[in-house]
Formats: C-alpha cells, structure tokens, sequence
C-alpha cells in the first residue's frame, strides 16, 4: 500500500493486490488477488474488483486486474480478471465508472472513458480514450469502440464503433461526427472537417466498404484523423455499425 491510503469498513483486501498512493476504497469493497490500482483513484462501496472471470473457460490461471490512475468506480462495479487469453483485464487512468457497470474478462479501456450506469462490456472489448458509453449499453464481446466515440444510452453494440462518432437507435447507427465532444478536446476545426467528410464519403455515399476507402484515401487530405479512421475500419474483424 502507498502513501494516505483509506479502506473502509468491511471491505476486503486479497493477497497481491497494490494500492497506490492517495487510494480511496469505501465499505464492503472486495479487492481480489492480482490487482493493482494506480494512485489518486477511488472505489465507491460494494464494489467487487479483480474477481475471476464469469467465464466457464477459465481454468484458475494466475491473471491480473490493473486500474489506472486517478480512476473513479461508482457503486457496485464488477470489474472480473483477465484469462489466458490476454493474461489481464486493464482500464486507463482518468476513467469514470458510474454504478452497476460490469467490465468483463480480458477487456483493455483506454484513458478518459466514461461509463454510465449499467453499462456492460462482455468479454474481450475494447474501449478507445475519451469514449463515451450512455446509461445501460450493452456491449458484445469481441467488439471495438474507437477513440472519442459516443454511444447513445439503452443501445446494443454488437458490431465495432469506430472513432470520432456520435451514434444511436436500434440496430446501431452512424448519427454524426462528435462534434461538441472533439472541440471541447481541442480538435480545430480543420481537423473536426477531414472527420466529418471521411465519414460522409463512409457512411453516406451508398459506396460499399473498399470502394469507400478507396474514394476517402483519394479524396482527403492525408492526416493523421482520416488514417486512424481507415485503418480502424480496415482492421475491423466484426465489421462496422
């Protein structure tokens, strides 16, 4: 344990588990074996961190959990191990885990991610930095969320949400670039218009998958933005929304 750190009464702390400095755990929290959690972060009350994965595939290897620093966890988080598969289960620093959420095995969550109440990733998802998910979304294992996306509340997410978007309804839809989101980031407006038109040329041409990527690299500027957004979509294994 670091420096200042408080647990409070009731909760439980396992073997192997490291607590940085200026940790915060409240009452009734079960800390499990093999986690790490980065300094300045706070794990509300009833929380369960690090438990072994609801995952029927799981054989008791030795995995870990891994909280990045200065990371909020809201009331009655789940958050379970990794398996063999990945060997962890790690969030960035920064984060916002509001209650109920449950993270499940062998997920990876980048920095600056916000997750509302009840939202639920299954196995093996991946979460971008600055990702937003809404109330209750339910995200499918194996799935991708890219950087500064935006997820309306109550919906599925069984296919990978690329980056920079802003999207809904059921089934899942591309609603807009995440405008407000990136210039409260700092992107210029320049950068937000190479965003906007790569997913104009995407999503509403009519063209299919390759010959849209072929039109965007032709089309617009190369930046850094449309590459992250064509080599996003190019590796995506469960196709887009």
């Amino acid at each position: 344990m670091g420096d200042h750190v408080t647990i409070g009464p009731y909760s439980v702390i396992e073997a192997n588990v490291t607590l940085g400095n200026n940790v915060t755990i409240g009452n009734h929290v079960t800390v499990c074996d093999n986690t790490s959690v980065g300094k300045d972060s706070r794990i509300f009350h009833s929380c369960s961190i690090g438990e072994i994965p609801q995952d029927l595939k799981f054989g008791g290897e030795r995995t870990k959990t891994i909280i990045g620093e200065r990371t909020t966890i809201r009331e009655f988080v789940t958050i379970n191990r990794g398996t063999d598969a990945l060997g962890k289960t790690q969030l960035g620093a920064d984060c916002l885990l509001m209650a109920y959420v449950h993270v499940a095995h062998d997920c990876v969550i980048g920095d600056n991610v916000i997750m509302a109440n009840m939202a639920t990733l299954g196995g093996h998802v991946e979460i971008g930095d600055w990702a937003s998910l809404g109330g209750g979304v339910l995200v499918h294992q194996f799935t991708k969320v890219g950087k500064h996306a935006f997820i309306g509340g109550g919906f599925r997410v069984v296919q990978d949400v690329p980056p920079f978007i802003l999207c809904a309804e059921e089934p899942l839809q591309f609603q807009g670039v995440n405008r407000v989101g990136l210039k409260r980031r700092g992107f210029s407006v320049e950068e937000r218009s190479i965003i906007k038109n790569t997913y104009q040329i995407y999503f509403r041409s009519g063209l299919n998958r390759k010959e849209a990527l072929t039109k965007i690299e032709t089309n617009i500027p190369d930046s850094k933005y449309r590459n992250q957004i064509v080599e996003f979509i190019r590796s995506s294994e469960r196709g887009i929304i």
